[in-house]
C-alpha cells in the first residue's frame, strides 16, 4: 500500500482491538508518525506504542476522552504543533451500553452519543482546519452494521452509529473541494475483547446469520480502513464500506 510516507495518522481508541490493528496497519504501510488515543488503559496503550515503533513508525499515545470536545481540539492542535501536519484521522473510539429502550437511562444514552458521534464530530471539526490548509487528508469513521440494520437492545448505540453515516456523507460533500476524503467502514461481528466472552452456543447463533460463516477479525477491518485512507481510494468519498461477511448487504 503506497502513499503513507511522511504521513501523520491519528487513530482514536487505538490501544487495543480494531484501533490497534488500524494503527499497526498504518505503521507497516510506512506512515511516518502514528498517534493513538486512549482513555483508561495505560499499559495497553504503551504496549501498542512499542508495537508501532517495532513496525518502524514514530509513535505516541495521548490520553483524552473523545466525548470532551475541548480535549479533542487540544489533541489535534498538539499533533499539528509537534509534527507539522495531520494527514489521516481514524475515528474508532466507541462505547456500547446495551439495554431495552424502555430501560435506557439518560446518562447511558448521552454517553454513547457523546463518545460515538459527538466525539467523531469534534475531531473532524478540529482536523479539518489543518487538512484544509494542506489541501488534502483522509478521514475514516468506524460505524457498525448495527447502525445500518438496527439491533434490539442497542437503540442508543445504533442511533450513534447511524448518525456517523450521515455525518460521513455530509462532511464528505463539504470537504471534497479541498481534496479531503471522508468515508466510513462498517464492521459486522468482529472477534475482539468485546466478543471474547461469548459462549459457544451464542457464537454459533451469531455466525449462523453470516454467509461467510465466521466472525471477522480486527486485521480485516484495518485493511478496509487502510484502503480508504490510501492512494488506491483517491476517487472514493462519502462511501460506507461494509466488512461484515455478508450478514447485511
Amino acid at each position: 500500500m503506497s502513499g503513507f510516507k511522511d504521513k501523520v495518522v491519528l487513530v482514536t481508541g487505538g490501544s487495543r482491538g480494531i484501533g490497534r490493528a488500524c494503527a499497526l496497519a498504518f505503521a507497516k504501510a510506512g506512515a511516518a508518525t502514528v498517534v493513538i488515543s486512549y482513555v483508561g488503559n495505560e499499559a495497553a496503550a504503551q504496549e501498542t506504542v512499542a508495537l508501532l515503533q517495532g513496525a518502524g513508525a514514530k509513535a505516541e499515545a495521548v490520553r483524552f476522552d473523545v466525548a470532551d470536545a475541548t480535549a479533542c481540539a487540544t489533541a489535534v492542535d498538539n499533533i499539528v504543533k509537534a509534527h507539522g501536519r495531520i494527514d489521516v484521522l481514524v475515528n474508532n473510539a466507541g462505547v456500547a451500553v446495551d439495554g431495552l429502550v424502555m430501560r435506557v437511562k439518560d446518562e447511558d444514552w448521552d454517553k454513547q452519543l457523546d463518545t460515538n458521534l459527538k466525539g467523531a464530530f469534534a475531531l473532524i471539526r478540529a482536523a479539518s482546519r489543518p487538512m484544509m490548509k494542506q489541501r488534502g487528508g483522509a478521514i475514516i469513521n468506524l460505524t457498525s452494521v448495527v447502525g445500518e440494520m438496527g439491533n434490539g437492545g442497542q437503540a442508543a448505540y445504533a442511533a450513534s452509529k447511524a448518525g456517523l453515516i450521515g455525518l460521513t456523507k455530509s462532511v464528505a460533500k463539504e470537504l471534497a473541494s479541498r481534496n479531503i476524503r471522508v468515508n466510513a467502514v462498517s464492521p459486522g461481528f468482529i472477534g475482539t475483547d468485546m466478543t471474547s466472552h461469548l459462549d459457544d452456543d451464542l457464537r454459533q447463533k451469531m455466525t449462523a446469520g453470516i454467509p461467510l460463516g465466521r466472525l471477522g477479525n480486527a486485521d480485516e477491518v484495518a485493511g478496509a480502513v487502510l484502503f480508504l485512507a490510501g492512494d488506491a481510494a483517491s476517487y472514493i468519498t462519502g462511501e460506507v464500506l461494509k466488512v461484515n461477511g455478508g450478514m447485511y448487504m
